[in-house]
């Protein structure tokens, strides 16, 4: 089968090649999924997981990718819940082989039903993205109606999913960025907008929530804006800075079908929108997954267009 594989981390476009690999096989409670599209996180490759396995062992060459929307092929023994021709999404283990390739094989309980009305594009677009802003604001920030919620990235593919859940749920929400990203984050949702380069993030005043994906001199900024009782989430490691009163939580999304379900529905019913910024074939994947402009937007590459 043909997949992207990564034999340097480190070294970007230079060390990811489209190659043919063995097939995967099941495992106790796998399923192997057909493909059809693959979401990707532009960090990837440099993550220790890529390139050892749990035990730490390195597994080099390893395929990239981890979200992914397709079809299951095939059962392994024990497997429940899902049946050969159904249509899956989610997310795949971190420390295995992953979902740029035409074949995966993943825990069944890592994937949730996608609706038959529901692309495969989009679906491969939403795991991480919709799982992130959904576990950050509801799992561990416990976000409340009412309350304020300063958005980082606004108008990246984590961002615009914040700043919507958010909104659903009846925060206000001020998201930052760049002075390019304000009308994308506005037509988001965002109440309002930051421009981190040339407006002061200390003019938001007190806010209940911050959601931060950049960690850093931001963060602390960010920190110090959080009232008595509030909450700084974080995707970017251990925070370095804490709420004077409040808690300070870092977390590492999970695959939860449950929450995958509540997640494809609001896109299905029109609450949620998807942030897609170039769908491209797995033989131009190397050259997506490697821009040399900046991008907002989800990269999606279609393994079977």
């Amino acid at each position: 089968m043909k997949a992207i594989v990564v034999t340097d981390g480190a070294a970007g476009a230079a060390g990811m090649t489209l190659l043919e690999r063995p097939e995967p096989t099941a495992a106790i409670n796998d399923v192997i999924v057909e493909v059809h599209a693959s979401g990707y996180v532009p960090t990837e490759a440099g993550w220790p997981s890529t390139g050892r396995d749990r035990s730490g062992h390195d597994r080099s060459p390893a395929i990239l990718g981890h979200e992914l929307a397709g079809v299951v092929t095939a059962l392994g023994y024990g497997t429940t819940g899902l049946t050969v021709g159904q249509r899956v999404f989610g997310i795949s283990d971190w420390h295995r082989d992953g979902t740029l390739a035409e074949y995966v094989a993943v825990e069944s309980r890592n994937l949730a039903p996608l609706p038959g009305d529901v692309d495969f594009t989009v679906g491969a677009s939403l795991p991480i993205s919709g799982l992130t802003a959904w576990q950050g604001l509801v799992t561990h920030g416990r976000l409340r109606s009412g309350q304020t919620v300063l958005a980082h990235g606004a108008a990246g593919a984590v961002g615009t999913m914040v700043t919507q859940l958010a909104r659903e749920a009846g925060a206000h929400v001020i998201g930052t960025g760049r002075a390019a990203d304000r009308e994308k984050a506005l037509d988001y949702g965002a109440h309002e907008f930051i421009d981190l380069d040339n407006e002061a993030l200390e003019d938001v005043g007190e806010v209940d929530l911050v959601f931060d994906v950049i960690g850093g001199d931001i963060q602390a900024r960010s920190a110090r804006l959080i009232r008595a009782g509030g909450t700084l989430v974080t995707i970017t490691g251990p925070a370095e800075t804490r709420p004077r009163d409040g808690l300070a939580i870092d977390f590492v999304v999970e695959s939860v079908p449950a929450q995958l379900v509540e997640i494809v529905q609001r896109v299905r019913d029109g609450r949620l929108r998807t942030n897609i910024g170039e769908v491209a074939s797995l033989d131009d994947a190397v050259t997506a997954l490697n821009p040399t402009t900046r991008r907002t937007g989800k990269t999606v590459i279609s393994v079977r267009p």
